[in-house]
């Protein structure tokens, strides 16, 4: 059966408990029955006539920064029950991205589809998602889209800084950086694991302006997170209250009427979010996050527009990896809220927020203290303007993404030899070989990497070769169909699309082959002759598609970067005339 004939099928007509009942074809009968389970549980029946509210949760042992999920969770539940609900936890999968092979981003989808059809299937009215770890938000929010359901996000929260010898650390950008100076041997071995004991000192997600801090941000900005919610250090005792005041709020959008999770997924929402983004100086991964959010609620994200916002937006928030900061810092300088009141007239203050209410209502009602060496005035920013630039070109067609502000200046115009890697496998043989022959000047160019070919792992940030690590290289022009980390930094161009694996222009590349990049006119080309590409073309093999399981699915589905890497079947049918 199609899955409009099972949506058409099944009885969603009811409200709390008595919502999509399980089909015996006797509705009475299928009340009854799960009364007489819930009764199993405890549960009186005086509880049966309450709003459910359903709480999806992604702790797991295997998610490091999820530890304080069921802390959250507990807090959430009294809240709950405080307002008049009915809670019922479950679980999702947990996707974290130290700890999931070959890559995160691969499993993003099926935690998406995951709840997705949890939310469909289960008798809640509404949900309150807790996630954290780099795609774990995104994810949940593409599920609720879909689903139709009324729903807040409840972030883990980041972690707090660490500190080694005087100097304050933060995951992951410092594990980058001082991964990097042990490979150019300017620390040793034991400088580097005492280091390591500091990186991680909390419970939590990065405590930098990484992937899932960027992500909190933007889930807030978009109405899923109750306002400042998404600073609040893992770890403080306000995480709680946060979490039970957003049980409290979870009871009143379970009422008829309450706008369900699409509806807060539109242009307007998403040029606030691209703008934040900007201003945060956040993770590339949100280009394509946002783009997968906005596809489920039938919207293409306008790559030009994003850039365009970038040229106009200062990055206003000091964090690592562009700034010196952590987290907690832009907490306590005020949190989002005040961001988005320097940002004024930029964002559109009649979008409603996870409170009910406008932005305006909200932003105006908030503390006006701002510490402004964190949270930087317009006319005191941390870089001028784009954050993140959109490159398009011979070797780009379809878009490409530079973090522009945490690149090396001198490299923004640069043109030079391509070095080719075949995928992974051939980058960690080779990368560190002292016989590779690889100049300061070389672009090193990866491909195999993207989602039809591997997943879009985070291996953008292709390391600098060892020999010209030691020499006291710090940064190269570095190129692929991949992703990399929101924590990681330099000039590295990600994204490419098409990929190598769809049969991109990247997968035409050969070693010696010039390569320009002129950031100001945001190009990015292959510089090789129309005949020439032709002929190489006609050689092209896409590599086999896997034979079974996810994996195939994935591989025969996914979309390409620019579209969010989404599943084609899963993006909503009114984005084709949007």
């Amino acid at each position: 059966m199609s899955r409009k004939g099972i949506e058409q099928s099944s009885r969603d007509d009811g409200r709390g408990l008595s919502r999509r009942l399980t089909r015996y074809g006797d509705d009475k009968f299928a009340r009854f029955l799960r009364e007489a389970f819930l009764e199993s549980t405890g549960l009186t029946r005086s509880s049966f006539d309450r709003p459910v509210v359903g709480i999806a949760s992604t702790a797991s042992d295997f998610n490091p920064c999820h530890a304080t999920a069921p802390q959250l969770v507990d807090a959430i539940r009294r809240g709950v029950t405080m307002a008049g609900g009915l809670p019922f936890t479950f679980p999702t999968i947990s996707i974290h991205e130290s700890f999931a092979y070959p890559s995160s981003l691969l499993l993003r989808n099926l935690l998406a589809m995951d709840t997705e059809e949890m939310l469909r299937a289960l008798p809640l009215d509404a949900v309150v998602m807790v996630g954290g770890c780099d795609k774990t938000i995104p994810a949940q929010i593409m599920g609720a889209v879909s689903a139709g359901v009324p729903a807040l996000v409840a972030p883990v929260g980041p972690m707090l800084a660490g500190w080694n010898r005087g100097e304050r650390l933060g995951a992951c950008t410092d594990c980058r950086r001082l991964w990097a100076a042990h490979r150019a041997g300017t620390i040793d071995a034991a400088a580097l694991d005492e280091a390591r004991g500091q990186l991680i000192p909390t419970h939590g997600t990065c405590m930098v302006m990484g992937t899932a801090s960027t992500m909190a941000c933007l889930a807030e900005t978009l109405g899923f997170v109750l306002p400042g919610g998404s600073t609040i250090p893992a770890v403080h005792a306000e995480r709680l209250r946060f979490a039970e005041a957003t049980g409290r709020r979870a009871v009143e959008m379970a009422e008829p009427g309450a706008p369900p999770a699409s509806e807060l997924v539109t242009r307007a929402s998403l040029r606030n979010a691209v703008t934040v983004l900007q201003s945060l100086g956040g993770s590339t991964n949100a280009v394509v996050h946002l783009a997968a959010m906005a596809g489920r609620a039938g919207i293409a994200l306008d790559l030009d527009e994003l850039d365009r916002i970038g040229r106009e937006t200062p990055v206003l928030v000091d964090l690592k990896p562009i700034g010196t900061g952590f987290m907690e810092d832009f907490h306590r300088a005020g949190a989002l809220p005040a961001l988005m009141r320097v940002l004024g007239a930029a964002l559109d203050s009649s979008v409603i927020t996870a409170t009910g209410l406008p932005l305006g209502d909200v932003l105006s009602a908030w503390p006006d203290w701002i510490d402004d060496r964190v949270i930087r005035r317009l006319d005191n920013p941390v870089a001028p303007g784009e954050a993140l630039a959109i490159l398009r070109g011979s070797l780009a067609p379809d878009g490409a993404v530079l973090k522009r502000a945490a690149a090396s200046g001198p490299l923004l115009q640069h043109e030079a030899p391509a070095l080719v890697f075949e995928g992974l496998d051939d980058l960690a043989a080779r990368i560190d070989d002292p016989a590779l022959e690889v100049t300061p000047d070389h672009v090193l160019v990866l491909r195999g990497a993207g989602p039809i070919g591997a997943g879009m792992p985070e291996a953008g940030s292709i390391p600098i070769p060892a020999k010209l690590a030691r020499a006291g290289v710090k940064d190269m022009v570095r190129i692929s169909d991949a992703r990399m980390s929101g924590t990681a930094y330099g000039t590295v161009i990600l994204h490419v699309a098409p990929e190598a694996a769809a049969g991109g222009p990247i997968a035409l590349v050969q070693n010696g082959d010039r390569i320009r990049l002129d950031t100001a006119a945001r190009r990015l080309d292959l510089l090789v002759s129309d005949s020439e590409l032709s002929r190489r073309r006609a050689n092209f093999q896409p590599p086999p598609v896997p034979d079974r399981g996810y994996a195939r699915l994935h591989a025969m589905h996914v979309l390409q970067a620019d579209r969010g890497c989404d599943f084609d079947f899963l993006v909503s049918p009114r984005i084709g005339s949007s």
